[in-house]
């Protein structure tokens, strides 16, 4: 929808780069570490080319486009393709091996679909491997609006806090997430804000409610309108000039530059970097500026005292930037077609902010004008957001927006540590020269993100409500643990989130495995469990399945608090398999009565384990070393246990069992208490069994009825099954209910029972509902489950949909409790 915007400014309170560089407010400044010796080799020759290209010759792509459009074709199913829908080739990216992954975005009855890319993967030979989506449902809606296109602008132009110069006409689109698709008008309102940032605002309202569904700026701003940061240090002393073709900037020193000389004039315009070129705004907030010239080849004094001291941080962080991704990631420009970027520096009076809009970098001078914002990994950070934008179509919104955010961290970072810059020394810290907030502190820690305040370290399900620039922590957080490693490093200590020690893999294998991520797997909704994935089948594809690399980026998200399943299960060649567990089975335990269970487990290679559990009951710890249980219960009940051991290589292997512990005594109900393990769907499918994409989060369309998940059986609007299913133990002698919360809403009319939901007790009926049960909120239901007492029962909760109009089962803090 919009382009990769990014801004850069300070207050009092917060200091924030939208889409791009942001701190948290600080109450004083924090103390750095003594400095050990750094690890990280830098420069050109410390990166390797990719050894996949989003580039193939034309042939090439040709042949891919040829081969997904055909699988596409054969798997419609799988797309969620529906009568009227188009598919338009946005990126091919073709591995050396002849693998390739087409990516296509999405039109409806010649509406675009946002939400609604997917990504056809293909086998070296152009068979059909698999095929991935942004959003699981066919966005095929009514598309007649009940509101009109000027009522929607109406409320689109309120949007925009400043003044507003443009409203465009409202055009109709389909906004797609999960299972969700709605009709909206998309409006841009262009204007500018009242701190001089212009803004073009890109605003969806809902077609048929009114009511806005998402705002997101093509240039994205960060502190509240007239607050500004402390003053800054006063610049540096100015330079001699003597190099021509050279430049002398205010952060990077002095350096080389590409420039066009036309007989006596030279100009800051760059013929080795596709022509992008530099210019002076003079404190102006449009047009393009003026192209820095002059006669010996050599600008800039090191001060803020010439303005072309400016111009050549932006020329040369533009120039570094292109090589970047030319020579590393085997990308032509950030454009991809080969063009440059221009650059235009001093822009407004006293702007502290720098921002990317889609076609040029446009860099403010910061308070009282005295600390341009053009460094190193500004710029980087500013122009990769036009590389992410083009491959993934990342917008500020929930989780995406951090993915959005970190990635620009992730690969500013690398164009610094490419740059090699003497005195712009690479490392992990962001803007750390720019001294916006007048503390000689970094505007962010890559290695530790909770130093400004405000960014966590690790993830938890309330990420995707923070402000982007602070909902990156757990990706540059992972992204430097992947990398660099825990611990420190000589950049600063790196803590992890599990206690774990990470050993990292370098820059340039970690940060491959991110682009990749991005080039074959990321979709337009990415969020933190996608990330995960995506990245490890990314290291899969690039270091083989199990490898230490892929083991390495697992362990680095575990660091961070993102768990999930092994998405490429296999071995590393030449490495063997991972550790084996052998359960012990079920147990039972009773209350106050020690327990010693030991857990047994071998490795292929002989390597040193180290165990970890979860779901033990209370009283009881698992030790790392032995892997022995012991310790004395304390509460009546039954878990879901889990045994994992761990080898030095990273992998591991689990055993899963259910521990019940009876109460002291005897006579009545042998435990009572709730026998549903995760119940309410908060730690994800564990130990449901669930068809695809049941076990969703609020903001998909729905809500939960406590906490932040619930399991969602149908909504597509075409014929459909979905399943989830759990068996628990009822003990002997007791009484056994169970409840749980169901909400229901559909688009079929009234009358007919078109979509039903059953809910079964070993495969017997207890209660059945349909879309005529809809309702506007949850309703608890209860069935009498005491007849099993004694016995293990299989619930099973079965959503079915027929061909037309949608029903969403939505359920929620299931228990079935004895007593």
């Amino acid at each position: 929808m919009s382009q990769r915007t990014i801004a850069i400014a300070s207050s009092a309170a917060a200091l924030i780069a939208l889409t791009g560089v942001a701190v948290a407010p600080q109450a004083a400044a924090t103390p750095r570490p003594t400095p050990k010796a750094k690890t990280q080799p830098a420069g050109p020759n410390a990166f390797t080319k990719a050894d996949f290209t989003l580039n193939p010759a034309p042939s090439t792509r040709k042949k891919a486009i040829k081969n997904a459009q055909k699988a596409l074709d054969a798997h419609g199913t799988r797309a969620h393709r529906a009568s009227g829908q188009a598919f338009k080739v946005r990126t091919v990216a073709v591995s050396r091996d002849g693998a390739a992954d087409v990516r296509f975005d999405r039109t409806y009855k010649g509406l675009p679909v946002y939400g609604g890319d997917l990504i056809v993967h293909l086998k070296p030979n152009g068979s059909y491997r698999t095929l991935e989506t942004a959003s699981d449902t066919s966005g095929a809606i009514r598309t007649t609006p009940a509101i009109g296109s000027r009522d929607a602008a109406a409320l689109a132009r309120k949007q925009l806090k400043g003044t507003v110069s443009a409203v465009s006409t409202p055009k109709l689109a389909i906004r797609m997430e999960g299972r969700s698709a709605t009709l909206v008008w998309e409006t841009v309102v262009s204007g500018v804000k009242a701190d001089q940032t212009p803004s073009k605002l890109h605003v969806m309202v809902d077609a048929r409610k009114g009511k806005v569904v998402q705002s997101s700026d093509e240039i994205d701003t960060i502190a509240p309108s007239g607050v500004r940061a402390a003053a800054p240090a006063a610049p540096a002393a100015p330079r001699t000039a003597f190099t021509t073709g050279s430049g002398h900037g205010i952060y990077v020193g002095t350096v080389n530059l590409d420039l066009t000389q036309s007989g006596s004039t030279w100009t800051m315009k760059d013929p080795s970097h596709g022509n992008g070129y530099t210019t002076n705004l003079n404190h102006a907030t449009s047009g393009t500026g003026t192209t820095f010239s002059n006669t010996t080849g050599t600008f800039g004094n090191g001060s803020n005292s010439d303005p072309a001291s400016a111009g050549v941080d932006a020329h040369y962080g533009a120039a570094m930037t292109y090589d970047y991704y030319k020579n590393v990631q085997g990308r032509s420009g950030i454009f991809g077609d080969g063009r440059g970027v221009p650059s235009r520096t001093h822009y407004g009076n006293a702007y502290v902010n720098a921002f990317w809009d889609g076609t040029q970098m446009t860099y403010g001078d910061g308070q009282s004008n005295a600390r341009p914002l053009v460094e190193i990994d500004v710029a980087g950070h500013e122009m990769s957001h036009g590389v992410s934008g083009a491959l993934t179509g990342w917008e500020e919104n929930g989780e995406t927006g951090g993915m959005n955010e970190g990635t620009s961290d992730i690969f500013g970072t690398m164009v610094e540590f490419y740059a090699n810059n003497p005195v712009d020394t690479p490392d992990y810290t962001m803007g750390e020269l720019i001294n916006i907030n007048g503390d000689n502190q970094p505007l962010r820690w890559m290695y530790n993100p909770s130093l400004d305040g405000n960014s966590p370290n690790c993830y938890d399900s309330n990420n995707g409500s923070l402000d982007p620039h602070y909902s990156l922590g757990p990706l540059t957080h992972w992204f430097f643990l992947a990398a660099v490693g825990s611990g420190d490093h000589g950049y600063g200590n790196s803590p992890t989130c599990n206690n774990s020690t990470v050993t990292g893999i370098g820059n340039d294998k970690a940060a491959k495995i991110w682009y990749k991520a991005l080039a074959s797997y990321a979709n337009s909704n990415e969020n933190y469990a996608q990330a995960r994935t995506d990245s490890l089948k990314a290291a899969a594809d690039l270091y083989g399945t199990h490898c230490t690399e892929y083991n390495t980026i697992n362990a680095a998200w575990a660091a961070v608090s993102v768990t999930g399943t092994d998405p490429v299960p296999g071995t590393c060649p030449g490495q063997g398999g991972g550790p084996t567990v052998t359960s012990p089975g079920d147990q039972t335990s009773t209350v106050g009565q020690p327990v010693n269970v030991a857990i047994k487990a071998s490795d292929p290679n002989g390597q040193t384990l180290s165990y970890s559990a979860t779901g033990l009951p209370a009283g009881l710890s698992i030790n790392a070393s032995s892997g022995v249980v012991s310790g004395t219960p304390t509460t009546a009940g039954t878990s879901t246990v889990t045994v994992t051991a761990k080898n030095t290589s990273g992998q591991t292997g689990t055993a899963t069992f259910n521990w019940t512990v009876n109460p002291p005594g005897g006579g009545g109900c042998t435990a009572p208490g709730d026998k549903v393990t995760n119940g309410g769907f908060e730690s994800g499918t564990t130990p449901w069994t669930t068809t695809s994409g049941v076990v969703s989060a609020t903001g998909s369309g729905e809500s939960a009825h406590s906490g932040t998940h619930f399991a969602w059986l149908d909504g597509y609007g075409q014929s459909h099954t979905d399943s989830a299913t759990q068996s628990v133990t009822i003990p002997a002698n007791c009484k056994a209910t169970l409840t749980y919360y169901l909400h229901i809403d559909t688009d079929e009319s009234p009358g007919t029972a078109y979509d039903k939901l059953t809910v079964k007790a070993n495969g017997t009926t207890v209660a059945s509902y349909s879309n005529l049960d809809a309702n506007s909120g949850y309703a608890q239901k209860s069935v009498d489950l005491s007849a099993y007492a004694g016995k293990t029962v299989t619930l099973a909760f079965s959503g079915t949909e027929d061909a037309y109009l949608q029903t969403s089962f939505v359920l929620d803090d299931v228990a079935v409790t004895a007593g």
